[in-house]
Protein backbone atom coordinates (compact mmCIF):
# COMPACT_ATOMS: atom_id res chain seq x y z
CA UNK A 1 0.00 0.00 0.00
CA UNK A 2 1.18 3.33 -1.18
CA UNK A 3 1.97 6.34 1.56
CA UNK A 4 2.66 9.91 1.42
CA UNK A 5 3.81 12.14 3.68
CA UNK A 6 1.56 14.25 5.50
CA UNK A 7 0.99 17.54 4.33
CA UNK A 8 -0.34 20.17 6.67
CA UNK A 9 -2.69 23.35 5.74
CA UNK A 10 -3.67 26.12 8.22
CA UNK A 11 -7.35 26.74 7.61
CA UNK A 12 -7.98 30.24 8.46
CA UNK A 13 -11.53 31.40 9.44
CA UNK A 14 -12.87 34.67 8.70
CA UNK A 15 -15.11 36.83 11.40
CA UNK A 16 -17.87 39.39 10.60
CA UNK A 17 -18.09 41.21 14.12
CA UNK A 18 -17.32 38.88 17.01
CA UNK A 19 -19.68 36.14 17.25
CA UNK A 20 -20.04 34.75 13.53
CA UNK A 21 -17.77 32.29 11.95
CA UNK A 22 -18.22 31.75 7.65
CA UNK A 23 -18.45 28.27 7.05
CA UNK A 24 -15.73 26.93 5.32
CA UNK A 25 -14.94 24.07 2.49
CA UNK A 26 -13.67 20.77 3.79
CA UNK A 27 -14.45 19.18 0.12
CA UNK A 28 -11.02 18.68 -1.39
CA UNK A 29 -10.50 18.77 -5.23
CA UNK A 30 -10.83 14.62 -7.04
CA UNK A 31 -7.72 12.95 -7.63
CA UNK A 32 -5.64 14.09 -10.74
CA UNK A 33 -5.53 11.70 -13.44
CA UNK A 34 -4.21 11.61 -17.29
CA UNK A 35 -0.98 11.14 -16.27
CA UNK A 36 2.50 10.34 -18.58
CA UNK A 37 5.68 11.62 -18.96
CA UNK A 38 8.72 12.32 -21.05
CA UNK A 39 12.46 11.54 -20.00
CA UNK A 40 15.79 12.21 -20.99
CA UNK A 41 19.30 12.70 -19.88
CA UNK A 42 18.91 13.38 -16.03
CA UNK A 43 15.50 14.67 -16.02
CA UNK A 44 11.80 13.53 -16.27
CA UNK A 45 8.90 15.72 -17.30
CA UNK A 46 5.65 15.43 -15.30
CA UNK A 47 2.24 15.75 -16.92
CA UNK A 48 -1.25 15.31 -16.42
CA UNK A 49 -4.59 16.72 -16.83
CA UNK A 50 -5.84 19.80 -15.51
CA UNK A 51 -8.71 19.20 -12.49
CA UNK A 52 -12.14 20.54 -13.82
CA UNK A 53 -12.68 21.95 -10.01
CA UNK A 54 -12.79 26.29 -10.12
CA UNK A 55 -11.27 26.80 -6.52
CA UNK A 56 -7.76 24.27 -7.54
CA UNK A 57 -4.86 26.03 -6.10
CA UNK A 58 -2.17 23.93 -7.37
CA UNK A 59 -0.78 20.47 -7.30
CA UNK A 60 1.90 18.78 -4.95
CA UNK A 61 3.82 16.14 -6.70
CA UNK A 62 5.00 12.69 -4.83
CA UNK A 63 7.92 10.65 -5.80
CA UNK A 64 8.62 6.91 -4.68
CA UNK A 65 11.44 3.99 -5.96
CA UNK A 66 9.14 1.55 -6.16
CA UNK A 67 5.45 1.17 -6.76
CA UNK A 68 4.65 0.17 -3.73
CA UNK A 69 6.98 2.41 -1.74
CA UNK A 70 6.35 5.14 0.40
CA UNK A 71 5.69 8.13 -1.38
CA UNK A 72 7.36 11.49 -0.72
CA UNK A 73 6.29 15.04 -1.46
CA UNK A 74 9.24 16.43 -4.29
CA UNK A 75 7.61 19.98 -5.46
CA UNK A 76 4.17 22.04 -6.05
CA UNK A 77 2.87 23.17 -9.14
CA UNK A 78 0.19 25.59 -10.32
CA UNK A 79 -0.13 24.12 -13.63
CA UNK A 80 -0.45 20.55 -14.78
CA UNK A 81 3.33 19.80 -15.09
CA UNK A 82 6.29 19.13 -12.95
CA UNK A 83 10.08 19.23 -14.10
CA UNK A 84 11.76 16.86 -12.03
CA UNK A 85 15.88 17.94 -12.06
CA UNK A 86 17.05 15.31 -9.57
CA UNK A 87 16.10 12.39 -11.91
CA UNK A 88 19.22 10.28 -12.32
CA UNK A 89 20.21 8.21 -15.21
CA UNK A 90 19.05 4.30 -14.89
CA UNK A 91 17.40 5.05 -11.81
CA UNK A 92 13.30 4.06 -12.19
CA UNK A 93 10.88 6.87 -10.67
CA UNK A 94 7.13 6.55 -9.87
CA UNK A 95 5.54 9.66 -9.48
CA UNK A 96 1.63 10.06 -8.08
CA UNK A 97 -0.20 13.31 -7.81
CA UNK A 98 -2.51 15.40 -5.37
CA UNK A 99 -4.32 18.65 -6.08
CA UNK A 100 -5.59 21.00 -3.37
CA UNK A 101 -7.47 24.24 -2.90
CA UNK A 102 -7.29 27.78 -1.74
CA UNK A 103 -9.25 26.58 1.25
CA UNK A 104 -6.17 23.83 2.17
CA UNK A 105 -8.23 20.69 1.36
CA UNK A 106 -6.06 18.16 -0.37
CA UNK A 107 -6.93 15.16 -2.84
CA UNK A 108 -5.84 11.72 -2.36
CA UNK A 109 -3.06 10.38 -4.51
CA UNK A 110 -3.82 10.49 -7.90
CA UNK A 111 -4.81 6.77 -8.61
CA UNK A 112 -2.66 6.91 -11.95
CA UNK A 113 0.93 6.39 -10.76
CA UNK A 114 3.80 6.95 -13.80
CA UNK A 115 7.13 5.71 -14.17
CA UNK A 116 9.96 6.08 -16.13
CA UNK A 117 13.47 5.87 -16.05
CA UNK A 118 15.97 8.67 -17.13
CA UNK A 119 18.87 7.72 -19.64
CA UNK A 120 22.03 8.81 -21.06
CA UNK A 121 21.55 10.71 -24.76
CA UNK A 122 23.91 12.70 -27.37
CA UNK A 123 23.77 14.65 -30.51
CA UNK A 124 25.98 15.11 -33.54
CA UNK A 125 28.05 12.06 -33.21
CA UNK A 126 30.68 11.62 -35.51
CA UNK A 127 32.32 7.94 -37.03
CA UNK A 128 34.86 7.37 -39.58
CA UNK A 129 34.71 4.84 -42.06
CA UNK A 130 36.76 2.24 -40.81
CA UNK A 131 38.94 1.92 -44.07
CA UNK A 132 40.23 5.47 -43.76
CA UNK A 133 40.48 6.40 -40.20
CA UNK A 134 39.84 2.71 -38.34
CA UNK A 135 40.60 4.47 -34.92
CA UNK A 136 37.70 6.53 -35.26
CA UNK A 137 35.29 4.12 -36.83
CA UNK A 138 33.58 2.64 -33.29
CA UNK A 139 31.09 3.64 -30.72
CA UNK A 140 31.32 2.78 -26.77
CA UNK A 141 27.60 3.78 -26.06
CA UNK A 142 28.57 2.38 -22.33
CA UNK A 143 31.35 5.13 -22.45
CA UNK A 144 29.64 7.27 -24.77
CA UNK A 145 33.50 7.74 -26.53
CA UNK A 146 34.30 6.98 -30.21
CA UNK A 147 36.66 4.22 -30.09
CA UNK A 148 38.83 2.11 -32.88
CA UNK A 149 36.59 -0.52 -35.00
CA UNK A 150 39.05 -3.54 -33.67
CA UNK A 151 38.60 -1.89 -29.84
CA UNK A 152 37.24 -5.17 -27.06
CA UNK A 153 34.45 -2.37 -26.03
CA UNK A 154 33.26 -1.04 -29.41
CA UNK A 155 29.19 -1.52 -29.83
CA UNK A 156 28.83 -0.91 -33.35
CA UNK A 157 31.32 0.79 -36.10
CA UNK A 158 31.07 2.69 -39.61
CA UNK A 159 32.21 1.10 -42.96
CA UNK A 160 31.91 2.50 -46.55
CA UNK A 161 31.80 -0.57 -48.97
CA UNK A 162 30.74 -0.74 -52.27
CA UNK A 163 29.68 1.89 -52.62
CA UNK A 164 27.09 1.08 -49.47
CA UNK A 165 26.91 2.72 -46.08
CA UNK A 166 26.65 -0.21 -43.51
CA UNK A 167 26.75 -0.08 -39.62
CA UNK A 168 28.36 -3.42 -38.02
CA UNK A 169 28.16 -5.24 -34.63
CA UNK A 170 29.71 -8.18 -33.49
CA UNK A 171 28.31 -11.30 -33.81
CA UNK A 172 27.56 -11.28 -30.27
CA UNK A 173 25.35 -7.98 -30.54
CA UNK A 174 22.39 -7.75 -33.16
CA UNK A 175 21.16 -4.36 -34.88
CA UNK A 176 17.45 -3.39 -36.59
CA UNK A 177 16.89 -0.65 -39.00
CA UNK A 178 13.13 0.73 -37.36
CA UNK A 179 12.94 2.93 -40.69
CA UNK A 180 11.89 6.89 -40.80
CA UNK A 181 11.28 9.13 -37.67
CA UNK A 182 11.34 12.73 -37.36
CA UNK A 183 13.46 12.51 -34.19
CA UNK A 184 16.01 9.71 -31.95
CA UNK A 185 13.35 10.46 -29.40
CA UNK A 186 10.43 8.64 -31.60
CA UNK A 187 11.03 5.16 -30.57
CA UNK A 188 9.95 4.30 -27.54
CA UNK A 189 10.95 0.51 -27.14
CA UNK A 190 13.45 -2.11 -28.42
CA UNK A 191 12.00 -4.61 -30.26
CA UNK A 192 12.11 -8.33 -29.15
CA UNK A 193 12.78 -10.09 -33.24
CA UNK A 194 13.76 -8.74 -36.82
CA UNK A 195 17.18 -8.08 -35.70
CA UNK A 196 19.65 -7.90 -39.07
CA UNK A 197 21.39 -11.59 -39.77
CA UNK A 198 24.56 -10.01 -40.82
CA UNK A 199 24.41 -8.43 -38.34
CA UNK A 200 24.79 -5.17 -40.23
CA UNK A 201 22.70 -2.86 -41.54
CA UNK A 202 22.45 0.07 -44.44
CA UNK A 203 21.82 3.87 -43.11
CA UNK A 204 19.71 5.79 -44.82
CA UNK A 205 19.77 9.48 -43.24
CA UNK A 206 16.67 10.13 -41.32
CA UNK A 207 16.61 6.57 -39.93
CA UNK A 208 16.29 5.35 -36.31
CA UNK A 209 18.13 2.31 -35.75
CA UNK A 210 18.01 0.13 -32.29
CA UNK A 211 21.26 -2.07 -30.93
CA UNK A 212 21.20 -4.99 -28.53
CA UNK A 213 25.12 -4.89 -27.36
CA UNK A 214 27.24 -7.33 -26.05
CA UNK A 215 26.50 -6.82 -22.50
CA UNK A 216 22.89 -6.69 -22.83
CA UNK A 217 21.77 -3.21 -23.09
CA UNK A 218 19.62 -1.04 -25.67
CA UNK A 219 20.66 1.85 -27.70
CA UNK A 220 18.89 3.92 -30.64
CA UNK A 221 20.74 6.12 -32.75
CA UNK A 222 19.05 8.04 -35.65
CA UNK A 223 21.34 8.73 -39.08
CA UNK A 224 21.78 12.82 -39.71
CA UNK A 225 24.38 12.53 -42.17
CA UNK A 226 26.02 10.72 -44.40
CA UNK A 227 29.17 10.51 -47.07
CA UNK A 228 31.48 7.88 -47.74
CA UNK A 229 33.88 9.08 -44.76
CA UNK A 230 32.03 9.72 -41.97
CA UNK A 231 28.33 9.07 -40.35
CA UNK A 232 26.48 11.70 -38.54
CA UNK A 233 24.22 10.52 -35.73
CA UNK A 234 22.28 11.15 -32.38
CA UNK A 235 21.42 8.52 -29.74
CA UNK A 236 20.04 6.98 -26.70
CA UNK A 237 21.43 4.66 -24.20
CA UNK A 238 19.68 2.70 -21.78
CA UNK A 239 21.94 1.76 -18.22
CA UNK A 240 19.61 -0.42 -17.26
CA UNK A 241 20.40 -3.84 -18.44
CA UNK A 242 18.04 -6.28 -20.24
CA UNK A 243 15.51 -3.37 -20.22
CA UNK A 244 14.33 -2.41 -23.44
CA UNK A 245 12.54 1.36 -22.74
CA UNK A 246 14.59 3.53 -25.01
CA UNK A 247 11.71 6.03 -24.61
CA UNK A 248 11.55 9.88 -25.25
CA UNK A 249 8.35 11.59 -25.62
CA UNK A 250 5.45 10.62 -23.92
CA UNK A 251 7.44 7.75 -22.97
CA UNK A 252 6.32 6.41 -19.45
CA UNK A 253 4.22 3.54 -17.74
CA UNK A 254 1.62 3.96 -16.73
CA UNK A 255 -0.32 1.81 -13.60
CA UNK A 256 -3.91 2.07 -12.08
CA UNK A 257 -4.18 1.95 -8.08
CA UNK A 258 -7.11 0.23 -7.35
CA UNK A 259 -6.43 1.51 -3.82
CA UNK A 260 -6.14 4.74 -2.01
CA UNK A 261 -3.10 4.95 0.48
CA UNK A 262 -3.74 5.84 3.75
CA UNK A 263 -2.06 9.09 4.93
CA UNK A 264 0.36 9.21 7.84
CA UNK A 265 -0.97 11.12 10.65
Amino acid sequence: MKLALPLTFAIVFGFSGCDRIIDADHNPPQEPSGMWTETGDNFIEVFWVDNPENDVAGYNVFVSSSYNGRYELIGSARTPYFLDEGAQNGSTYYYAVTAFDYEGNESDLSRDVVYDIPRPEGYNVILNDRYQLSGYAGYDFSEYTVRSYSDLYTDMFFEYSNGQYLMRVRSDSDIQDLGPTGSVLEIKRAPTSGWSASHAVSLVVGHTYVVWTWDDHYAKFRVSGLSPNRVVFDWVYQLQESNPMLKGVSGGGVARRTVHSDRLQ
